[in-house]
């Protein structure tokens, strides 16, 4: 029952990610942290097939260094989108990642943005953005109190509201989440809300 969403405001672009690694009926942990950093200023929240997510995500990484280095500066927030999407799309009809992306990342250029990037290589440059089962909840939370010009406090708060309404509304429901910010300082983490300790 995985659940990633995330949305922008006014400066920043926010994360939140469950972090339990389910099997059928069986949890085998309760802190695993589904949100990368993928370079100073870049966030991506992952949701998928276990093995898909973490070899697609540490794939991305990777070339999004690589690149860095290679030509000596980084991929913007939109490029390193573009990029997942083609790489999605190539696996697409080879052997297909089961994952979808949350992509959160703050340019100078063009300030906070946020990507929606499924397992079928849909890209979208969204305002928020949820995948996975909580996705039914976090997404009406969002639709009636989201608006573009959000403090952090404000977002923080939203995003407590949506896990709140995951915990009480789903029958199985993830205990734990993880919060990361990006903004003009870099991308960090910003809080866990955990119910249960491993």
């Amino acid at each position: 029952m995985e659940c990633v969403f995330g949305m922008v405001g006014k400066g920043f672009a926010l994360v939140v990610a469950d972090s339990s690694a389910v099997n059928s009926i069986l949890v085998h942990k309760s802190n695993e942290d589904k949100i990368m950093v993928l370079d100073s200023h870049k966030l991506m929240g992952a949701s998928g097939e276990a093995g898909d997510r973490a070899q697609f995500t540490e794939y991305v990484q990777k070339n999004v260094a690589l690149y860095h280095y290679r030509n000596g500066i980084p991929l913007t927030t939109k490029a390193a989108a573009n990029f997942m999407r083609g790489e999605l799309a190539t696996a697409l009809r080879k052997n297909p990642y089961m994952v979808n992306i949350v992509l959160a990342g703050y340019d100078k250029e063009t300030g906070p943005s946020l990507y929606f990037i499924d397992y079928i290589a849909t890209l979208h440059k969204v305002d928020k953005a949820a995948f996975g089962y909580g996705s039914y909840f976090a997404l009406s939370m969002m639709d009636r109190h989201y608006h573009p010009d959000m403090t952090v406090d404000e977002a923080i708060k939203l995003a407590d509201q949506c896990i709140e309404e995951i915990r009480s509304r789903l029958v199985v429901a993830p205990q734990n989440f993880i919060i990361k910010i990006v903004d003009q300082d870099g991308a960090r983490e910003h809080s866990w809300r955990r119910t249960t300790k491993d």
